[in-house]
């Protein structure tokens, strides 16, 4: 089947918190019981264009913690250059860890259409070290482990890539403060953050995050050759308690003017999750 191809935390954004959550979503540090997992320490920049690309991004980022876990159904659009859509609906579940050093743990699993029902994407997210993600293929009934060096292309088919579910933490990238400018009604700084882990399949992203409510609005990505190739739209942003979650993204590959929209139900919180909740082999059992 030619969109399950292999493809490569974000994000809702996180998504996800974005999947992110924004997409946040998804991620995790695979240090063994008894073990402590390494301090990453803060870029915080010298400069104060650098001090302030950090403030701002961690403002966004903390003003979103404290939730616990979270479940959510949305809906996948996928537009070709023709303008000819393909729809898909799936279930993203997240644990979130206290640590900052620490990715959340995220689970992705597909319902419709019937012939990807049960594909699942478990991820477990780290700061520097390279994340780990295993889809499962129902269809092949087996579990794919995705490769560090392989996180740039595109998920199962959307304009989505694997790296952009687990790219989200703070302390995955340096930040440098450019400018401030309206973001339609309201007022955005805008930040460039450049990743500090390896194998990443941008060199630098530009996001607008609102002064009002300290949420991402619009992220540029930018390829190997750092020429523009996607922007992600954030938009219908809804408080749950304490929280902020994006109900849709849209993100616009300028390369193959090709898009995907991920529109959000309403969450639910508190759901009593655990790391049981996010081990490998419950992938084949997610149907």
């Amino acid at each position: 089947m030619p969109e399950t191809r292999s493809l490569s935390r974000r994000a809702f954004n996180c998504f996800s918190k974005i999947l992110f959550m924004p997409l946040g979503v998804l991620l995790l540090s695979l240090s063994g019981p008894g073990t402590a997992a390494p301090y990453v320490t803060p870029v915080q920049g010298k400069t104060p264009e650098e001090k302030k690309g950090f403030e701002v991004e961690a403002r966004a980022d903390r003003s979103d913690r404290g939730f616990g876990d979270s479940d959510v159904e949305l809906e996948m659009v996928l537009k070709n250059s023709a303008g000819q859509q393909t729809k898909r609906t799936l279930q993203i579940t997240t644990l979130e860890m206290p640590d900052e050093n620490v990715g959340d743990k995220s689970l992705v699993v597909f319902k419709t259409p019937k012939d990807i029902d049960g594909t699942a994407l478990l991820s477990h997210a780290k700061i520097i070290e390279p994340d780990d993600q295993w889809l499962y293929l129902p269809a092949l009934k087996r579990v794919k482990r995705i490769s560090s060096a392989n996180k740039s292309g595109p998920f199962v088919g959307s304009e989505f890539a694997f790296e952009d579910f687990t790219a989200l933490e703070l302390n995955k990238y340096s930040y440098l403060w450019l400018r401030e400018e309206a973001c339609g009604e309201l007022k955005c700084d805008v930040v460039e953050r450049r990743p500090r882990y390896e194998n990443s399949g941008y060199t630098r992203q530009v996001a607008w995050i609102d002064q009002k409510i300290h949420q991402i609005r619009k992220v540029e990505f930018y390829n190997r050759r750092d020429d523009l190739l996607k922007t992600l739209t954030i938009s219908g942003f809804k408080k749950y308690g304490s929280v902020w979650r994006a109900q849709k993204l849209s993100m616009e590959n300028h390369q193959t003017n090709k898009s995907t929209d991920m529109i959000y139900g309403t969450y639910q919180f508190g759901l009593g999750l655990s790391d049981n909740d996010f081990v490998k082999s419950r992938l084949s059992r997610v149907r």
